[in-house]
């Protein structure tokens, strides 16, 4: 099964990409000028950082924890009965609506369950390091809590953690976006600098399988947005300003739909056991 994000990795785009990050729109929420959290003192790997602070972010809105940290136990599932065990005690001991340090380090080390399930069990290493000091947890809680200023501004969440049933193709089987408000498709990039082109391309995917999976809140989303805790940073494009010669070569060139629009729904996921409810 091939993802976006490793999809993306396997297309050569023109030059300054289908979508060149720099025809978005930027705001910085703390003024003029990005305010950026050193990821240099942080402690554990910048990935494992991002997923916390997005499933994070997701919990602290009201999402259950089940649903905030469902890619992560789909990964531990994978690796066999203890890990996921050990990954369903975690989840059960986070709350809803409720970050502290104790949730920041377990979302941590949830985390770390996700390249099980994103790129396969035997890219999972046992002896990575999980658990975040007190530099990143504080790092952590300040990405969360600018993040829930961003919703605040930019919310209320239409839909998050979202696949794209009935969006996939042959070429494209997998992927889940983050979230989605009134008439915004939004991802969010803990990274150290602002999109790239292959951020815009994934986006630019994951409006088109949107547009033709089964959830109707894509029908009201015009613009493509990022936004980037670490620097506390908006970026913004109108759907509108893409040529549609774009969006249709991306369709049939990148995502696979062939002239006829046929589509088919990716194999399903790992299934969750019920008999243990949180």
């Amino acid at each position: 099964m091939t993802s976006v994000t490793q999809r993306v990795k396997q297309v050569t785009q023109p030059r300054g990409g289908y979508i060149n990050p720099r025809t978005m729109e930027i705001r910085y929420l703390d003024g003029d000028s990005p305010a950026p959290v050193d990821h240099k003192t942080e402690n554990i790997h910048a990935s494992l950082v991002g997923m916390a602070v997005d499933y994070l972010t997701r919990l602290a809105n009201g999402t259950e924890p089940q649903d905030a940290f469902a890619i992560s136990l789909r990964g531990a599932e994978l690796l066999g009965t203890a890990l996921f065990n050990r990954a369903m005690s975690d989840v059960r001991s986070l709350t809803a609506g409720r970050v502290d340090t104790a949730a920041i380090a377990t979302a941590c080390r949830l985390a770390g369950y996700d390249v099980a399930f994103r790129a396969g069990p035997r890219v999972y290493n046992p002896d990575a390091q999980t658990t975040p000091d007190a530099t990143t947890t504080q790092h952590i809680a300040v990405m969360v809590d600018r993040s829930l200023a961003f919703f605040r501004e930019y919310g209320p969440t239409a839909l998050d953690g979202f696949t794209f049933e009935g969006g996939y193709t042959n070429t494209v089987s997998t992927g889940d976006g983050d979230f989605l408000t009134a008439n915004t498709l939004w991802d969010f990039k803990v990274s150290v600098a602002g999109p790239t082109s292959a951020h815009t391309l994934q986006l630019l995917m994951y409006y088109i399988m949107g547009k033709r999976s089964i959830h109707p809140e894509f029908s009201t989303i015009t613009r493509l947005g990022v936004f980037n805790p670490r620097l506390n940073a908006v970026y913004l494009l109108p759907v509108s300003t893409v040529p549609a010669e774009t969006i249709a070569e991306v369709a049939r060139d990148v995502i696979g739909y062939t002239s006829r629009a046929v589509s088919y729904r990716a194999p399903a996921q790992p299934t969750l056991p019920h008999t243990n409810p949180l």
